[in-house]
């Protein structure tokens, strides 16, 4: 058997059809590097002892390392054009044939979601600084997952992307 053999035919290769990263807002990044801006003059200012030099050099750097790690999660779709695919939510995946429908979760009707409502088994990928999301309804008797909620930048791409959608 060669490789060959184990690649799917040319017409039903996946491509990617929905590729998002939740990265966290430009905003925040200004005001890290405001903060520290700010903390360094102050730091020269005051003629800071040693102790809050390391300060003022590790809480920004831990915080930049935060944010690259929260921003770091991938939300993909790929397609093979037949009604196969997979939805990817950060390193869980999702093939199309267990997806019964999809639809979209307005900014306004997040809180109710992420609420009360939540199903203690559902697989949620949430990002707070992200207003809107999608939940995918699932139909796989084998598992006990009934949804998944998923943040998105684009709930009406991503909706759109996936198989047997409805808008709400």
């Amino acid at each position: 058997m060669t490789d060959d053999d184990l690649r799917p035919p040319p017409d039903r290769a996946p491509r990617p059809v929905h590729s998002e990263r939740l990265r966290v807002p430009v905003w925040w990044w200004v005001a890290l590097a405001a903060g520290t801006a700010i903390a360094l003059a102050l730091a020269v200012v005051v003629g800071a002892p040693w102790w809050m030099w390391i300060l003022v050099v590790i809480a920004p750097a831990l915080l930049a390392w935060l944010f690259v790690t929260v921003g770091r999660e991938r939300i993909e779709v790929e397609s093979d054009g037949q009604g196969g695919g997979t939805l990817y939510a950060g390193r869980a995946r999702l093939p199309f044939d267990a997806i019964s429908r999809s639809a979209v979760v307005p900014a306004t009707a997040k809180q109710a979601a992420m609420g009360r409502q939540l199903d203690p088994e559902a697989f949620v990928v949430h990002r707070g600084y992200i207003p809107t999301m999608v939940i995918v309804v699932l139909d796989d008797p084998l598992d006990p997952t009934p949804y998944w909620l998923i943040s998105t930048r684009d709930p009406e791409g991503l909706a759109a992307a996936l198989p047997d959608n409805q808008y709400s």
